[in-house]
């Protein structure tokens, strides 16, 4: 799976064309290592492309860039717009159907 530098990045969007869904992780969070290989099974099951964003670094200006508050967060990007997102409840990590609802609004947007 591809890791996207955060120089791709700009506010609000990704400086990338198509379909991407884009897994902000960090090695330190429990929450991260148990989606990271869930989040693998949406490779090349849609128009889109994954990739993940490490924002292991507390500093990492991605966290304020998107206003990500607790990891992991998903985002769907559509030729580098922000069109989706979902963030982990604090202690909770995502909520049940994530993998779904990404597929759902990654394909939905190649309409």
């Amino acid at each position: 799976m591809e890791t996207i530098p955060r120089d791709d990045f700009r506010k609000g969007g990704l400086r990338r064309s198509g379909i991407w869904v884009v897994a902000f992780l960090a090695d330190w969070c429990g929450f991260c290592r148990r989606f990271a290989p869930q989040f693998e099974t949406l490779d090349g099951l849609g128009p889109y492309r994954i990739a993940v964003a490490d924002v292991t670094d507390e500093e990492n200006p991605l966290w304020e860039l998107f206003g990500i508050d607790v990891v992991p967060a998903v985002f769907v990007f559509r030729e580098g717009q922000a069109i989706y997102h979902e963030q982990s409840d604090l202690g909770m990590g995502l909520r049940d159907g994530v993998l779904d609802r990404l597929r759902a609004a990654a394909s939905s947007s190649a309409k």
